[in-house]
Parts: C-alpha cells; structure tokens; sequence
C-alpha cells in the first residue's frame, strides 16, 4: 500500500475512534451525552459517510491535494480544537448570538470551510467532524455524530477545489449544482411551509423543534446563494477568495444535506421535514458566513503567506 492511502486511512479510522470515544466517556461526565436507542444506527451513517470520503479520495488519489503529512496533522489539531471551542462560545449560552427570524447563526461554521480550501480536503474533513464532535460535548446538548460527519464533509468539499487544476473553470460546475440544491430545497419549503423547525430553539419560551418554520428560514438557502454570487462576481479576479467561498457553499449544502437526510432513517422523519425543518435552517444561514467570513480568512492567509515568502 502506498503511504498516502495509508495516511488517509488511519486518519479516517482516527475520526472514527475519536467519535467512539466521545460517546463512550462523554457520558461518565455529562449524562446527558448519553446516546439513545438510536446510537448504532448514528454510527452506521458516520461509517457510510466516511466510506464516501474514501470513495472520493480513491477516485482522485493522486492528487496532491490528499497529502497527510505533519503539517497536515497539525493543522487538524489546531482546527479542530478551534472549532470544537468557537463552537461552544457561539453555542447560545456563553455569547448570546441573535437569531434571525428562526435561523441558527453559526460563525464558526468558516473554520472548517478555511480549513479546508487553505489546507487540503482531508484537514477539512477531520477539523469540521472532530470539532464539531468535540464541541457538542464541550455544549452538553447531546450528541449527534452523523451531524459532525455531516461538518466534516463541508470542510473536506471545500477542499476539494485543489483536486482541479484550474480552480477558475470548476466554478461553474459548482455554482451550478448548489443552486439546483438550493432550489430544490426551496421548492419542498414552498410546498410544505407549515412544517416545523426542528433546530429552533427559543429559551425564553422554552420551544424547541416545535415553532412553525419563518418565511425567512425557508427562503435562506436561496439567500445564502444569492449572498455568494454576489462574493464570487465581486471578488472574480481574485480566484482564491471565488474558490473558497464557492466551494464552501457546496460542501455546506452536500454536508448538511447529509446529515438531515439521515434523520429520515434514524428519527424517522418524513424527507420533508429533514429537508425543511433541518437541513434549510441550519445550512441556508451558514451562507452568510461562508460570504463574509471565508473571504476574510483567505486574504489573511494570503498576506500572512506572502510575508514569510511560502
């Protein structure tokens, strides 16, 4: 076997054991954390889904982009406990971060997508599920693997930008799959606009998942497109800030959309509810930060690049 399979391999096993054994010891201090009846089957999706990655990676393995080196894997340290901590900050409870009209804002949802474009697919991948892992722990809410393999794989497609040669020309692929995603989406809201939110949360109230979906939560996956054309237009002759951010709408779209459609099996939710209730609010507002705050992370990365001459 060649050293790059095998990296990729124990770094893929290395997610999974991680995953195990926050749900094993998790528990013994937060109860809460315990898994319910559903936990096999959680796991079963975080194997398919690591399965997928491997899938991907074999497909294209010899690209340099899958390179797993030390650097890589100090990159994976650094972002995941990044993420796992920003994570918790922007949770709700130690920095209140306002809602807007039933969505879920998360900042720290651009780690994983920089990450990801700055650093390869398979960096992405593990900073987006350890940490998010990691942070639902650090949260003590419960914990929902299939939704951090789900993160892991926003930040392993952002990545997957340095599989083309020419960034420029896979762009249009890419926006061209995201607003069909979006659309679709959109179009399961339109039909279905009473469904509830299934991610809302509102303490003064005590309601959770029970709220009937806004208008502006159906509509923010099309926003969110909208917000990152407007980012890919503007910033064209930039092609570093054009990739990141266009390919970080597509890994939050395919990632999430994941991850919500797993609970049709492991919640048995009916797909519109996983569409509407789950995957629209919680991946339509992550476009916000992938058009405001990737951009920023890539130009400080490129100017900090520049300075030491890499």
């Amino acid at each position: 076997m060649k050293s790059g399979l095998i990296s990729v391999i124990v770094s893929l096993v290395a997610v999974f054991v991680f995953f195990l054994a926050i749900a094993l010891i998790a528990p013994l201090i937060n109860p809460d954390l315990q898994l319910d009846e559903t936990g096999v089957l959680r796991f079963v999706f975080v194997a398919i889904g690591l399965l997928a990655v491997f899938v991907i990676y074999y497909l294209t393995r010899s690209s340099n982009a899958w390179e797993v080196g030390t650097r890589q894997v100090v990159y994976m340290a650094i972002g995941a406990a990044l993420y796992a901590v920003f994570s918790y900050l922007f949770n709700g409870t130690v920095f209140v971060v306002p809602s807007v009209s039933q969505v879920a804002l998360r900042p720290a949802i651009a780690i994983p997508m920089f990450f990801g474009y700055a650093f390869g697919p398979a960096v992405g991948l593990f900073t987006g599920a350890v940490g998010n892992m990691f942070g639902d722990a650090l949260t003590g809410f419960g914990l929902s693997p299939q939704w951090s393999v789900g993160n892991g794989l926003v930040g392993m497609i952002a990545g997957m930008v340095w599989l083309f040669d020419d960034k420029k020309k896979s762009l249009n692929v890419v926006l061209i799959i995201s607003a069909v995603l979006a659309v679709l989406a959109t179009l399961i809201w339109a039909i279905n606009p009473s469904l509830a939110n299934m991610v809302y949360f509102d303490p003064e109230n005590n309601i959770f998942g029970d709220a009937t979906i806004s208008t502006f939560a159906g509509l923010s996956a099309i926003v969110g497109l909208v917000l990152v054309l407007i980012v890919r237009f503007a910033f064209g002759s930039n092609i570093n800030i054009a990739a990141a951010v266009t390919w970080s709408m597509l890994g939050n779209f395919i990632g999430l959309g994941f991850a919500a459609i797993s609970d049709i099996w492991i919640n048995g939710f009916p797909p519109a509810v996983a569409i509407v209730g789950e995957f629209l609010p919680s991946a339509g507002p992550n476009m916000l930060f992938a058009a405001i705050l990737v951009p920023i992370l890539v130009v400080a990365y490129d100017s900090v690049q520049k300075q030491t001459g890499r």
